[in-house]
């Protein structure tokens, strides 16, 4: 095994024109971000600056990003780094809940809430959604799982939004769900791994005391990172110092992203800031696009009108033609890839996510083209 370790070293991706990934969409490099990889790709290189404290770092400027910036942006008294949005819902739920509490969950949440909810040994309480097409979660939803939960003599300890849900891309009132869960004196930790650094999101406006968000995802970083922030009461918290060490925090192991990642978060962050003020036109564009795909004979899923650029679509006309396609129902993934689009994933015909985050309409028309020419093409054989 060790005598052909060249494959190692050629590492080129062979990727498509045009994207529409929703895990990558949000998170492609600006060009400052691209500079900074190569610049602070070693290791710990944030470390020959560091006095002890990663967000205390001054040259280059971490905490001016962690204690000015990021809280600012995110609508919260106190914000951190962290490895990703799963590490900092575990974080929040391992500080604040104990053994053995509930948590109630919304039914479209990411499978991570669920694992960090089990790692930090909770018991899961789902709000489930509504039927199909619009999978919608209510503020309703939330009251009744809490009080269930109650009714099985547990303790409530926090509760988790998913804003947007990876799926389907909905936005429930978040502000309606904060009210719901605080009038029993729940938390409401919001996963914003979809929607921070896409869209304008403030914690403080939606009524979230915790905030998770992912810079691979949607902050144009290049990971894995993410950003955890609470309120003054939660955040004290989450980011108690150790005991013995005593300028590491716990939840924390100390430090967290050391190198690229955070720079990186920080490079793309002016222009992320900058693109949240135009999101009115992402869904703009994420509109026009799905009611395009309608016309081919598509069936957009989730809410109507449609809030966001994640989408999720029903093609039983693709799939019609995967059960006579030569290359079954891996046909869409090749045929897309043959014309220059990349993002579904293998194998999938029956229904499928997408994102149009950050494409121009010409590229959106030229997905649109690549669809209808395949649909075309089968119909003609």
């Amino acid at each position: 095994m060790l005598d052909n370790l060249e494959k190692f070293c050629d590492l080129k991706r062979n990727i498509a024109e045009i994207n529409i990934d929703p895990l990558q969409r949000g998170g492609i490099l600006t060009p400052q971000a691209r500079a900074a990889l190569v610049e602070w790709g070693d290791g710990y290189s944030v470390c020959d600056f560091c006095a002890g404290m990663l967000d205390r770092i001054k040259t280059p400027p971490v905490e001016e990003f962690v204690h000015g910036a990021l809280p600012e942006f995110l609508g919260t008294d106190e914000v951190r780094i962290t490895h990703g949005a799963r590490e900092g819902k575990f974080a929040a739920m391992h500080a604040l809940c104990e053994k053995g509490d509930w948590v109630v969950v919304d039914g479209n949440a990411h499978y991570t809430t669920i694992l960090a909810a089990e790692r930090a040994g909770l018991k899961v309480e789902f709000v489930p959604s509504s039927k199909e097409p619009d999978y919608a979660i209510s503020a309703e939803g939330y009251i009744q799982a809490i009080e269930r939960a109650y009714e099985q003599k547990g303790n409530v300890s926090m509760a988790v939004l998913t804003y947007p849900d990876g799926n389907y891309g909905n936005l429930p009132d978040a502000r309606a769900i904060s009210d719901a869960c605080h009038d029993y004196n729940v938390p409401l930790l919001l996963n914003g791994a979809y929607s921070i650094g896409r869209m304008p999101v403030n914690a403080r406006e939606l009524g979230a005391d915790i905030i998770v968000g992912s810079g691979h995802k949607s902050m144009a970083a290049s990971g894995p990172v993410g950003v955890l922030g609470g309120s003054e009461e939660y955040a004290k918290l989450m980011f108690r110092l150790s005991s013995t060490k005593k300028n590491k925090e716990v939840e924390l192991l100390g430090c967290t992203v050391r190198g690229a990642p955070l720079l990186t978060l920080m490079a793309s962050f002016p222009a992320v800031v900058e693109r949240v003020r135009r999101w009115p036109e992402e869904v703009e564009n994420a509109r026009w696009f799905s009611a395009e795909m309608e016309k081919l004979g598509m069936s957009l899923q989730g809410d109507r009108p449609h809030n966001h650029d994640l989408m999720f679509f029903i093609a039983e006309n693709l799939y019609q033609i995967s059960l006579k396609a030569k290359k079954g129902r891996y046909f869409l993934y090749r045929d897309l890839k043959e014309r220059g689009i990349s993002g579904i994933k293998p194998g999938l015909t029956r229904q499928f996510k997408l994102s149009t985050f950050g494409l121009s309409r010409e590229d959106l028309e030229k997905v649109l083209q690549a669809f209808a020419g395949i649909i075309e093409s089968y119909e003609k054989t």
